[in-house]
């Protein structure tokens, strides 16, 4: 489970430091999924809810990771959600204010695009961009944009060179593998790494690749 329950040992934490109990961890990574990783620090071991992004940034298991943690109150319990980059946290805060929008459903949107994308769709009414991301509806980004298009920096110009584009066998790979429930993003990600590669080029070689890649 991914929420800490207040009371017995850690209660006087949560009251002496209140919804900001949590800003940042530093430690060994433990553990990654593609929603979860778990970090040790201190002797403890913390669950932390991240999004796809940040999973694909994850080092690998049993070295030091840094996240920035935004630790979210909900009656009696408290949950934490972590955050390589700044940038993606503020986001993440930006859209749990907008009506309708809660940690969970934020996270599952950051998993659906990158954050520079999805601040110039919101800041240009890019409605029909939004709405392409898993769980997101019209009304939902209709509010997304009422409620944030003022409350955004402007994005930097993206340092991320255009990907090329897929031959047929790479789009079969891809769909497959997002049927199956991975994020488009991470099977993106792993699929690059399999065609730099050079060695798989039928579909059932580039799936097997692929799939291995993102259990890593």
């Amino acid at each position: 489970m991914r929420d800490i329950a207040c009371g017995g040992a850690l209660d006087r934490r949560c009251r002496y430091n209140g919804v900001n109990m949590i800003a940042h961890l530093r430690g060994k990574l433990l553990a990654k999924r593609p929603n979860q990783a778990i970090v040790e620090t201190g002797g403890v071991g913390y669950d932390v809810t991240i999004s796809v992004p940040t999973f694909s940034d994850l080092p690998a298991l049993g070295t030091e990771v840094s996240l920035h943690i935004h630790t979210h109150v909900r009656e009696d319990l408290i949950a934490l959600y972590g955050f390589l980059r700044p940038s993606e946290k503020l986001l993440f805060e930006k859209l749990i204010t907008v009506s309708g929008i809660g940690p969970k459903l934020a996270i599952t949107i950051l998993s659906g695009m990158p954050a520079d994308e999805m601040v110039r769709a919101i800041r240009g009414n890019d409605i029909a961009r939004l709405t392409r991301i898993p769980g997101i509806g019209k009304k939902t980004a209709e509010r997304m944009v009422l409620e944030l298009r003022d409350k955004l920096p402007e994005p930097g110009p993206s340092s991320v060179p255009a990907a090329p584009p897929m031959n047929a066998t790479e789009e079969d790979v891809l769909s497959a593998l997002v049927n199956l429930g991975y994020q488009r993003p991470a099977a993106e990600k792993a699929l690059g790494v399999v065609t730099k590669s050079g060695k798989a080029a039928s579909f059932d070689a580039m799936f097997r690749d692929a799939l291995a890649a993102l259990s890593k």
